[in-house]
C-alpha cells in the first residue's frame, strides 16, 4: 500500500502524456489539410458531353424499376424514395 501514490503519479502523468501527445497529433493534421488545401487545391473535372446527356436507349424498363423501388422499400422501411435511375 506505500506505492499507491506513487501509482496514481504514474497514472496522472502518463494520461496526460497521451492526451498531449494526441492534441499535437490533431493541431498538425489540421495544420497539413489547410497548408494542402491552400497551395495545392483540387482539381475541377469537366464532364464529358456524351455523359450530360442521356440517350433514350439507356432508360430502365418498367420492370427493373418497379424491382428497385421495392428493394429501397424494404431496405428504408416505406421511407426510401427512388427519384431517378440511369444506366451508366
Amino acid at each position: 500500500m506505500e506505492n499507491l501514490p506513487e501509482a496514481f503519479k504514474l497514472l496522472v502523468v502518463g494520461m496526460l502524456t497521451v492526451f498531449c501527445i494526441l492534441l499535437i497529433v490533431i493541431y498538425f493534421g489540421k495544420l497539413l489539410i489547410a497548408l494542402v488545401n491552400k497551395y495545392a487545391p483540387e482539381e475541377v473535372a469537366k464532364p464529358a458531353k456524351a455523359a450530360l446527356k442521356a440517350t433514350p436507349s439507356a432508360a430502365v424498363d418498367q420492370q427493373t424499376m418497379s424491382i428497385i423501388q421495392a428493394a429501397v422499400n424494404q431496405l428504408t422501411g416505406g421511407k426510401g424514395k427512388v427519384s431517378k435511375v440511369e444506366k451508366v
